[in-house]
């Protein structure tokens, strides 16, 4: 055994660093967190100055024996994991858990913000010790939200509705999202018009060309915005608009003014985390949870041929523009290979980070640009490669020269009888492209994804020849209908530039807090927008009346600070959160004793239970109204029903399956979970068989079998016992024939994969009577990971999808 243990948060991660390290290293993965507060317990001794009381994580308990066992033949342990509060945490941790009383090991710590062989080798010949600094502030942060939500949560539960939960920056989070609905809600939309002239020389070239009325007399034309001033003109109604286009169509058109700027657009600087999910999610579709698991990929490792397995990107979570001198100086000289000296600057380009920035950090870039997204292509698979080019291009964008554009302005003058009006046309031109070369396509991208219309000075792509005083000839009038709106609804990408703005969270917090709100139902997803339950509105208004600091926004970036002040060593961690507690207790005691009880009543109904005589009631759930046994716990039957026209209860009657179970030979019923339909014995909890299944195409049920296991003749490693080969939904694997005693499982070799079994044949999908709302064609049912939902047939081509409503099942 290696006398040096190197640790890891990652599989992906131990073999890019495996490669590097050599035989004198053992590389292992601690598959993330491996201790923590306890589940089911609060965990901390407030009286006791907020001492942590820390478990093992439960599904990390055999892990951390062999993590144990192998640390003790070791001479150094290096803890290398992730650059950032998180990862200082879960070193510290292992060091906890592996440190001997005795002749231990010595613990090193180890950071790189890339995964690649210089990086990695320089980290291990100058190692240090875990910045208790770092580790101080993550354990503040954890013990803050423990205490938020162990205290509210309960009284959320008995006051608003079940099974609720309160977080200190996801109830923020709602809050944004709630408030933004009823401002949507609130919203009265005027009506506004604007007037387009189409006008050309009375000379050759006789190009036709756009101009918008800007001004009428001394007043200048605007849209509606809240404001009433004096020298302004809105022109809200038609018959507005008509009275203006009788005058303007008796001018006389002139040009009276023409202005030629020159305008410099400077590169955008390369992606922070927060950047990365905006543009991932403008300009790719691509979820905020989806664009970290695909960068998280590539900073962990891509094996890209002769080169074996590195990292593509450096550390994805990161509020830095910082980039390292080498980096720079190689993007400089690629450009200039590639591009042309013009479009290398002299001296490269710096950005600021904001002033809460982490200074050790770097900006998310490729940790070679010599790697360019044709070079990996062949690698990756169509998410990585999306991705990988988006923060290539971004990156070597970013360290180009500035764009220079030919901004030119015309004005118009148009008079009648003492009457003015002016007109201005605008165009843009690319004198020199810059930066504009490599990511001009993501730009155009993210005006398509936001819908906005052309600016006046992209009105007009082209100008004709004109001269001052030269005289103009009216082709026609062009007035517009138009409607202010109200604000947009956030998407995931916009919730996380609002909460950056505001200075709430971090980035690694973004995505897992967008993502518990949606789980949580507080918030729902409708065409990519992020939409308010009515369960959302009611825990944010309790919330705010009787915890309203906690809801405060300056309040929770305020908190954000001190946590930032900890990892600088300028405030102690006890301190903070005896400050934050002192004015918490009295508060949450206040909501106990004053907040209203406003859960749903139960409804009592004529129906009896089938099971134990009782009447039934109904109760409100997180799907939707359902019929409970008024005697439960003592009776848990349930049953759904539809509600007539008169408003009078039917119960929908369970579907017949045909299916016997064959451990106990009940029958086998149709239940439904977050992942769709699926079949269970109905002895449950006796007899806890469940299967999948499809649907025919005459809507009979079709049991999924699962594939049976298949021996081997390899041993495991960890108890002696034969390998089998089994399979899940992620393919076929090698699995301990102990488990569940023995929980061992790796990847499936390739010369084993003859002994499989030839998968039974794919059901053809059932046609449905629905079109297609996109493209036409007749909607199919298919089966996904989350169960049924409905396609287009013309997938590929249209990727349309549905969920399945309850009707059509």
């Amino acid at each position: 055994m290696a006398k040096r243990l190197v640790i890891v948060e990652s599989p992906a991660k131990a073999k890019t660093i495996n490669k590097y390290l050599g035989p004198d290293f053992s590389v292992k993965a601690s598959m993330g967190h491996v201790r923590d507060l306890p589940e089911r317990k609060f965990g901390v001794e407030i009286e006791n100055n907020f001492k942590p009381t820390y478990q093992i994580t439960p599904k990390r308990k055999t892990l951390i024996a062999e993590l144990q066992k192998v640390a003790e033949d070791a001479q150094q342990v290096y803890l290398a994991t992730d650059p950032d509060r998180e990862g200082e945490a879960i070193a510290w941790h292992l060091q906890e858990l592996l440190k001997s009383k005795k002749n231990g090991p010595e613990f090193l710590r180890v950071q790189f913000n890339e995964i690649t062989k210089n990086a990695v080798r320089a980290a291990f010949d100058h190692p240090g010790h875990v910045d208790m600094k770092l580790v101080d502030s993550q354990q503040a942060r954890r013990i803050l939200d423990r205490i938020v939500g162990y205290k509210i949560s309960p009284l959320l539960s008995r006051r608003v509705a079940r099974g609720l939960s309160a977080g200190r920056v996801q109830s923020v989070a709602v809050r944004l999202v709630v408030e933004r609905e009823r401002e949507i809600r609130a919203f009265k939309p005027q009506e506004y018009w604007t007037v387009e002239a189409e006008l050309r020389k009375l000379l050759d070239p006789k190009d036709h060309f756009l101009a918008r009325l800007i001004q009428v007399g001394d007043k200048k034309v605007k849209a509606p915005n809240g404001d009433v001033k004096d020298d302004v003109i809105v022109i809200g109604s038609k018959d507005q608009a008509d009275h203006l286009l009788a005058d303007l169509q008796q001018c006389e058109y002139k040009v009276t003014k023409i202005d030629i700027k020159s305008k410099k657009r400077n590169p955008p600087p390369p992606f922070t985390t927060s950047t990365l999910q905006q543009s991932a999610s403008k300009a790719l579709g691509m979820g905020i949870t989806k664009t970290m698991i695909v960068a998280q990929q590539l900073y962990e490792g891509i094996d890209i041929g002769d080169e074996g397995s590195v990292g593509l990107i450096t550390y994805m979570r990161t509020d830095s523009f910082n980039v390292a001198k080498e980096a720079q100086a190689e993007a400089l000289t690629y450009i200039r290979e590639t591009s042309g000296a013009d479009y290398a600057p002299e001296t490269p380009n710096f950005y600021k980070s904001k002033k809460e920035a982490q200074g050790a950090h770097e900006a998310i870039r490729p940790t070679s640009v010599r790697r360019t997204p044709e070079s990996v292509r062949p690698y990756l698979d169509h998410e990585q490669l999306r991705l990988y080019r988006l923060i290539w291009e971004r990156f070597v964008a970013s360290q180009m020269t500035s764009a220079v554009l030919r901004v030119t302005s015309v004005d118009i003058d148009a008079r009648r009888q003492g009457k003015s009006f002016l007109f201005r046309a605008t165009t843009t031109e690319v004198v020199f492209a810059g930066w504009l070369k490599i990511y001009g396509v993501e730009e155009d991208a993210e005006k398509k994804a936001e819908q906005e219309k052309p600016s006046e000075e992209e009105e007009n792509k082209k100008l004709p020849p004109l001269a001052e005083g030269e005289q103009l000839h009216l082709i026609q009038l062009l007035p517009e209908q138009h409607f202010t709106e109200p604000p947009p609804r956030y998407s995931e990408a916009t919730l996380v530039k609002a909460l950056e703005e505001l200075g709430i969270g971090r980035p690694s917090t973004y995505a897992p807090t967008i993502a518990t709100i949606q789980k949580r139902r507080y918030v729902n997803k409708d065409k990519g927008r992020l939409v308010p339950t009515e369960l959302g509105e009611v825990t944010t208004d309790m919330l705010r009346k009787h915890f309203e600091k906690l809801l405060d926004y300056r309040f929770t970036a305020q908190m954000e600070d001190l946590l930032d002040e900890i990892e600088e060593g300028k405030v102690e961690w006890r301190d903070m959160l005896g400050e934050f507690y002192k004015d918490f207790e009295p508060t949450l005691k206040a909501a106990t004793e004053n907040m209203e009880d406003v859960r749903p009543k139960l409804i009592p109904t004529d129906i009896k239970c089938e099971v134990c005589g009782e009447m039934m009631v109904i109760r409100p759930g997180k799907n939707g109204e359902f019929l409970a046994c008024s005697a439960y716990p003592k009776c848990k039957n349930t049953q759904n029903f539809t509600r007539k026209e008169g408003g009078s209860i039917q119960i929908v009657e369970k579907e017949q399956t045909g299916v016997t179970c064959e451990k106990c030979g009940s029958p086998m019923v149709i239940k439904n979970s977050k992942r769709g339909e699926f079949l269970a014995c109905s002895g449950y909890p006796k007899c806890r068989n469940a299967k999948s299944f499809n649907r025919d195409e005459h809507g009979k049920i079709v049991v999924i079998e699962k594939p049976k296991e298949v021996a081997t003749e390899i041993k495991c490693e960890k108890c002696g016992s034969p390998m089998v080969i089994r399979t899940s939904r992620r393919g076929p694997f090698l699995a301990c024939s102990g488990y569940p005693k023995c929980k061992n499982a790796k990847p499936l070799p390739d010369e084993l994969k003859a002994k499989l079994p030839k998968a039974s044949p794919k059901l053809p999908p059932v046609m449905t009577d629905e079109k297609c709302d996109k493209c036409g064609a007749p909607m199919v049912r298919r089966r996904g990971r989350f169960g049924e939902f409905l396609g287009c047939s013309a997938y590929p081509k249209c990727k349309n999808i549905k969920k399945l409503q309850p009707a059509t099942a």
